[in-house]
């Protein structure tokens, strides 16, 4: 036990700490610029970035995944905010942990194993598109030295680690850039001009709301939402860092990690958060892989925040896009160009509604969502055609039926039936085909009682096991006063 857990702390030290502090100086842009969608003070999110990082860093379940303020947790805040206040949201926020934990506890991570990997292919690249589109406000249109700026720190980031990947390549970006741009005087926007930051340590407090069942009716619905936005958010980053550091991890603690995190980001003056898949790989690229590199990223950023504020705030935002750019263009798969061309179609069609609607309602659960629903409808499409052949004698007809007999597909299994026939032996094998649900047996039914109206003895044969406890359980086809029941 205390080998793994030094393993999982220490296993790593020098790129964990470098990666950590990379992470910590991305943190805060993004950080302010989610308090502003939220509609609540910088610091806010900065202190739920923080609070966070170093809950999930112990009781996470994915090592080097960097958790805090997000732009889909953000948007849902703000309607809340809005009509009742940051107290209220520090309370959802606290109830949203709860919620999460108890999710958690319930292994709700194994309902990933329902989401197919177009989904998950559509599920990257929208976020791949959406962290691009988020970095245009910050350079489109602002001087010529933005895209100087921008062009020159992509340049170190990709040249910088073909000679050496001693340092972090976006930290040398950073530290460079910056004392470039302090030093001179040009016209560039900074991470000053977010928001105000506020040199002190989160405190602990206990949300100003009335303690009834009015406040919870309040705060519940967007409880729910920010806990399952946020786990999804959550459990999916943790899948894709699992594939690119080719290590597993586990989810159901990850879900209870998240909940820790939240209740006491909530006491802590801090809105709720969860995964950052952008930050998430800029510290795997830049070497992190263990609890440490997701701590020293929540106390770094608490470190500059009150050390070096006053540096922080002068940190081209430039430079910060230029590193979000190679972020989404290295999380973007590149390979589902040939997806596209290679794979069935409905699973094509999947993965481009899945990213169509993430990006356009800038919403991650909306955009799974709806891809696992146009899964689920292509399958039942898919194994929902029943075929029924048959062969006919001298006073024998037999019926052989294949496929999946269940409510999508009961319609073409009555229509394989000849129902004019009289005075035979019918029968009806079922050897390649599975009962499934009441519907199926209601149309088996429907078959034998017209079928026998015409003076037929019908025979149902070699139906599975399952297939036979169901039939046994609902059909009344031998009841010679049964008809069947309507449905």
């Amino acid at each position: 036990m205390m080998t793994q857990m030094k393993e999982q702390w220490f296993g790593n030290v020098k790129g964990d700490v470098l990666s950590g502090i990379v992470v910590a100086l991305a943190l805060i842009p993004e950080a302010i610029a989610f308090s502003i969608i939220a509609g609540v003070d910088p610091m806010v999110g900065l202190y739920a970035s923080f609070t966070i990082a170093i809950v999930t860093s112990i009781f996470g379940g994915r090592p080097a995944m960097i958790s805090g303020a997000t732009g889909a947790m953000a948007l849902l805040m703000l309607p809340l905010v809005k009509d009742y206040g940051l107290d209220y949201l520090l309370a959802a926020t606290i109830v949203t942990g709860i919620i999460q934990y108890i999710f958690g506890a319930l292994k709700v991570a194994r309902l990933m194993k329902f989401i197919p990997r177009a989904v998950m292919i559509g599920f990257v690249n929208a976020l791949a598109i959406l962290i691009f589109t988020s970095q245009i406000p910050h350079f489109i249109g602002i001087s010529t030295m933005t895209y100087v700026f921008v062009i020159i720190t992509l340049i170190i980031i990709y040249v910088l680690p073909r000679f050496t990947t001693a340092i972090p390549a976006p930290l040398v970006a950073i530290v460079v850039l910056t004392a470039i741009a302090i030093f001179g005087d040009y016209n560039l926007g900074t991470v000053g001009d977010l928001g105000e930051v506020t040199r002190q340590l989160p405190s602990f407090i206990i949300p100003n709301v009335p303690f009834t069942f009015e406040t919870l009716g309040i705060i519940l619905p967007y409880a729910i939402a920010l806990s399952i936005v946020g786990l999804l958010e959550s459990l999916l980053t943790a899948t894709i860092v699992d594939d690119i550091t080719d290590t597993e991890s586990n989810k159901n603690k990850e879900s209870r990690g998240q909940g820790l995190a939240n209740v006491v980001t909530g006491f802590f003056g801090g809105m709720a958060g969860c995964a950052m898949i952008g930050q998430s790989i800029i510290n795997v690229k830049s070497g992190g892989r263990k609890r440490l590199s997701s701590f020293v990223a929540g106390i770094f950023l608490m470190f500059l925040i009150l050390a070096l504020g006053n540096v922080v705030i002068q940190i081209p935002m430039p430079v910060l896009v230029g590193i979000m750019i190679m972020v989404s263009i290295g999380t973007f798969d590149w390979g589902s160009f040939k997806y596209l061309k290679n794979a069935p179609k409905s699973d094509a069609i999947i993965m481009l509604a899945t990213v169509g609607i993430v990006v356009y309602t800038h919403d991650l659960s909306q955009g799974v969502l709806a891809g696992v629903v146009l899964s689920a409808i292509f399958f039942v499409a898919k194994i929902s055609i029943v075929k029924v052949d048959t062969k006919t004698t001298a006073d024998l007809t037999t019926y052989w039926v294949r496929g999946q007999v269940f409510f999508a597909s009961v319609d073409s299994f009555t229509q394989g039936f000849d129902y004019s026939v009289e005075n035979q032996i019918i029968d009806i094998d079922f050897n390649e085909a599975h009962i499934w649900d009441d519907s199926a047996v209601f149309a088996i039914d429907k078959v034998v009682i017209k079928l026998r109206k015409n003076h037929n003895t019908v025979n149902l044969k070699n139906l599975n096991t399952q297939s036979q406890e169901l039939v046994e359980k609902l059909a009344i086809f031998d009841d010679p006063n049964a008809k069947p029941a309507a449905h």
